[in-house]
């Protein structure tokens, strides 16, 4: 960065929300002028509202030289791996961004082109590994800013073409765009926290990742996995195996504490919490508990059982997972003290699409 030039934070994204509002105006054939004023007056309250924490990220370093233009059509599947192309390289204020906000970007096209699983899965995972869930209280403002950026970049592109078949899949794109930002800002259902326990095997995760995606403001809520804090705090990639003797009290302690503490801050961010642990514990399922009556939000226990033998061939199958559970490990549980259970308790002992309608039933009641 140059010393001294307002990349990134308030001013940076002041200049986004300018430069979206003059170019949509500027196309009133596209655009109806009110929608666009009524939009802009939405995002410049957002920012407002934000503007102290945009600050704090830049001061913190969070506005860094990133890739810029991260939506689907700059990712390749190459090799069996996602790859990004075309990053920015013409324009500092383009490229030098909060962070966040770069990964906005590909949340945001998930996100419009209905695949809010996949967007649910990333930002997850972007939390579990990353920590700092307390950018989640800018992902509304962000998302609609990235959402505004593709509608108006769809809507420069028809003039210069002459297929009119192709005009038209690009106005009706920009058309889905602009909804998308409009609807990122409007305000959600309050945010809730549901934990989900069980043993090892007893598919939190599976359910977890089915429900996540339904509740709350886009992508979803938020799904807080032991499994990646775990990780994170071993400072390795989710999918790398910790050796057994990583797996003592204080580590189980500083796992569990974090998943506390991203929920907690996600929740007070706005975004609903899906607490995924095994939680054998009565003072850890209590823990989890009084971080809803911390943040004044409805809490849904569910504790998840099956079969010893169903647990154990569910994570003998298991691969490139988080979770570094075994055989061994189901057996070592069994034997816990888990003590009176009262949250509600679901048998998933017939597959996880039958356990996945209990718990939408529990959520929509």
């Amino acid at each position: 960065m140059v010393e001294g030039t307002p990349y990134g934070g308030f001013e940076g994204l002041t200049r986004i929300l300018t430069e979206n509002a003059t170019d949509m105006t500027n196309l009133p054939e596209v655009f109806a002028p009110v929608e666009v004023k009524t939009l802009t007056a939405a995002t410049r309250a957002s920012l407002s509202a934000n503007a102290a924490f945009l600050d704090v990220r830049r001061q913190a370093g969070l506005v860094r030289r990133c890739h810029g233009d991260l939506h689907l059509g700059n990712v390749v599947l190459w090799q069996g791996r996602p790859t990004l192309f075309d990053c920015i390289e013409f324009s500092d204020h383009i490229a030098i961004i909060d962070v966040f906000y770069d990964f906005a970007f590909l949340l945001m096209d998930l996100e419009v082109r209905g695949l809010r699983d996949l967007a649910n899965l990333a930002l997850s995972r972007f939390i579990g590994c990353q920590g700092n869930a307390d950018a989640l209280a800018v992902l509304p403002l962000m998302l609609s800013l990235r959402a505004g950026v593709r509608a108006k970049v769809s809507a420069m592109a028809i003039g210069g073409n002459k297929d009119q078949e192709r005009n038209n899949r690009l106005a009706s794109l920009a058309g889905r765009y602009i909804t998308a930002a409009q609807d990122f800002l409007a305000p959600g259902a309050p945010p809730r926290l549901f934990a989900i326990g069980g043993l090892s095997g007893s598919g939190k995760t599976t359910i977890a990742r089915s429900l996540a995606p339904g509740l709350g403001r886009a992508p979803g809520a938020l799904h807080s996995r032991s499994d990646y804090i775990r990780k994170r705090i071993a400072n390795v990639a989710p999918e790398e195996r910790l050796p057994a003797e990583a797996y003592t009290s204080t580590a189980d302690r500083q796992v569990y504490d974090g998943v506390m503490a991203d929920a907690e801050v996600a929740l007070r961010a706005g975004q609903w919490v899906i607490a995924d642990a095994v939680f054998a514990r009565p003072e850890d399922r209590r823990a989890i508990e009084s971080v809803a009556a911390r943040t004044g939000v409805p809490f849904h226990g569910i504790w998840l059982e099956a079969p010893t033998k169903i647990m154990t061939e569910r994570v003998d199958r298991c691969r490139n997972d988080a979770s570094d559970a075994t055989a061994e490990v189901v057996a070592r549980q069994t034997r816990y003290e888990i003590g009176e259970i009262t949250w509600t308790q679901i048998k998933n002992d017939a597959g996880p699409n039958a356990a996945c309608r209990k718990v939408r039933n529990l959520v929509a009641g």
